[in-house]
């Protein structure tokens, strides 16, 4: 087999659940395995996605499904302003309609395709430029935006409007947007004009209306970081995939 790992938990759990749980697929895509056939229990191929495994059973991936996980595309984008980040207006351009052979950056073996399900991982306004992460990794989506997650997300803004200590305080700790509290937010003035942002959350043009608030008006914001992930280089308009490595970081510290 081609993946395999010993369950040691005490209770009885649907395999879709654990494989999700342990970071080898999402729930959806072990779903997928098992309809496939291509997850076995102790050796036996399991066909009921409801199917339970106890403590010291061995579930395994066949080389096919492996290989259908190592397969999913992840890429980094360095989005400019006026390209849709989700789902487009007409005569709008989706982001994911820019990954094309013609601006990769970098050596590239795998380019997607018609079959691609490259997705968005998080937001970033059509206004708004910088880093933009698509993939097909369910476990890396959740890691980045899920519920749970708790990575930092770095954003470089340019203002208009009169900037004192007071407003940097209600910026950092003091705002509601849609009746929620924010989540604390690292705000730093850089520059006469300029902040730095560090969030732990993406809600709806955030930054935006956390600055309309106190009177600021946003005219350039820049996605610099996701967790341990800079944009470095990569030029704007250009993309590359995201390294093993990379990805690994970014699961270990959600």
């Amino acid at each position: 087999m081609a993946l395999s790992k010993i369950y040691d938990g005490d209770e009885p759990v649907r395999v879709n659940k654990w494989l999700a749980q342990s970071g080898v697929c999402s729930r959806r895509e072990a779903d997928s395995l098992i309809e496939r056939g291509q997850i076995l229990v102790d050796g036996v191929r399991v066909t009921d996605a409801g199917r339970k495994i106890e403590k010291g059973q061995t579930v395994s991936i066949d080389d096919e499904g492996k290989d259908a996980l190592d397969s999913r595309i992840t890429i980094l984008y360095h989005k400019p302003i006026g390209i849709v980040s989700g789902t487009p207006e007409p005569g709008e351009i989706p982001a994911v309609r820019m990954i094309r052979r013609a601006n990769v950056y970098g050596p590239a073996e795998v380019f997607p395709d018609h079959h691609s399900k490259l997705a968005p991982v998080g937001r970033l306004d059509k206004d708004s430029r910088g880093l933009l992460i698509m993939s097909e990794d369910g476990v890396l989506a959740k890691a980045i935006i899920g519920p749970e997650s708790d990575l930092e997300k770095e954003y470089h803004v340019r203002v208009r409007g009169p900037l004192f200590e007071e407003k940097l305080k209600w910026l950092r700790h003091g705002l509601t947007l849609d009746g929620r509290k924010l989540k604390p937010a690292i705000v730093t003035q850089t520059g006469e004009q300029s902040l730095s942002f560090i969030l732990k959350e993406g809600r709806n043009r955030q930054i935006r209306r956390m600055c309309e608030m106190v009177e600021l008006r946003v005219i350039d914001l820049y996605r610099d970081r996701i967790g341990p992930l800079h944009m470095g280089d990569l030029p704007e308009g250009q993309w590359r995939h995201m390294t093993p490595d990379e990805r690994a970081a970014l699961i270990s510290q959600s």
